[in-house]
């Protein structure tokens, strides 16, 4: 299962671009309300989440998946359940992605610590011990898979769907929605 955590303000492309994207690669994916079952993100759109916080099961996870937006990313911040999920997926050996200011959350967990990673530009000194690029859309290091910006979401939903099913899964939804 993964599991995103969608906390009040967060970038709604980031979301909602990997979330279909995986989708339709036909990966179980539910959105988790950090601060309650309705979300809205940071351009007021209000996304109504699959479960909430407290809902959250992690025997179940596979994978969980931060998209970024300075609200959203305090709300993650804000809450010691949200900053758990993430610990113990890492700590599990589960994927761990985040996308934009969400992997500066990763690196006050120590997560990005010694790993190549990315984040929104101007973000980089928050960024703790990592080794951060900054000419890619987004990168993988083992288990974990960060993303530049919103204008990254397709490349970083793409490179979840591979994680998870290999690049085959990830080519035919890329042909599916034909990026040119």
């Amino acid at each position: 299962m993964v599991y995103m955590l969608l906390g009040t303000g967060f970038e709604e492309s980031e979301a909602i671009v990997p979330l279909d994207l995986m989708r339709r690669a036909g990966i179980e994916v539910l959105t988790v309300g950090i601060n309650g079952k309705t979300v809205y993100g940071g351009h007021n759109i209000g996304v109504v989440a699959d479960i909430t916080l407290e809902e959250l099961d992690l025997t179940q996870l596979e994978m969980i998946v931060l998209p970024g937006g300075l609200g959203g990313v305090a709300s993650c911040r804000a809450s010691k359940q949200a900053m758990d999920a993430l610990s113990f997926a890492w700590k599990n050996d589960k994927y761990v992605a985040a996308i934009c200011a969400g992997p500066t959350v990763l690196a006050d967990l120590h997560i990005t610590d010694g790993k190549n990673a990315v984040c929104y530009p101007g973000c980089e000194d928050s960024m703790g011990c990592a080794h951060v690029h900054t000419d890619v859309a987004c990168i993988q290091d083992g288990k974990l898979i960060t993303g530049t910006s919103a204008g990254c979401a397709v490349p970083f939903g793409l490179a979840l769907i591979s994680a998870l099913k290999g690049a085959a899964a990830a080519e035919a939804v890329q042909s599916q929605i034909v990026i040119r």
